[in-house]
């Protein structure tokens, strides 16, 4: 982990529309454009940036994966 910021996954996983879109960028489906796209003009949009800014896109979709597995709704 590159720093000690910790990401809200109960904002990013808080409605379908949020886990269907964080399911799609983990398994590759979906880019970062799209899924900041997705997330415009909400809180989503801001806390999905900081996780790419402060990951990077290759651990942010491990990250998702993980997140997404712990809750089973990895798909």
């Amino acid at each position: 982990m590159k720093s000690s910021a910790t990401v809200d996954w109960n904002l990013l996983l808080s409605s379908r529309c949020g886990i269907k879109t964080m399911n799609q960028f983990a398994v590759g489906n979906s880019s970062t454009k799209n899924v900041s796209t997705c997330f415009a003009n909400t809180d989503k949009a801001g806390e999905f940036r900081k996780l790419v800014r402060t990951h990077g896109v290759t651990y942010a979709r491990r990250l998702a994966r993980k997140a997404l597995r712990y809750r089973n709704l990895l798909k």
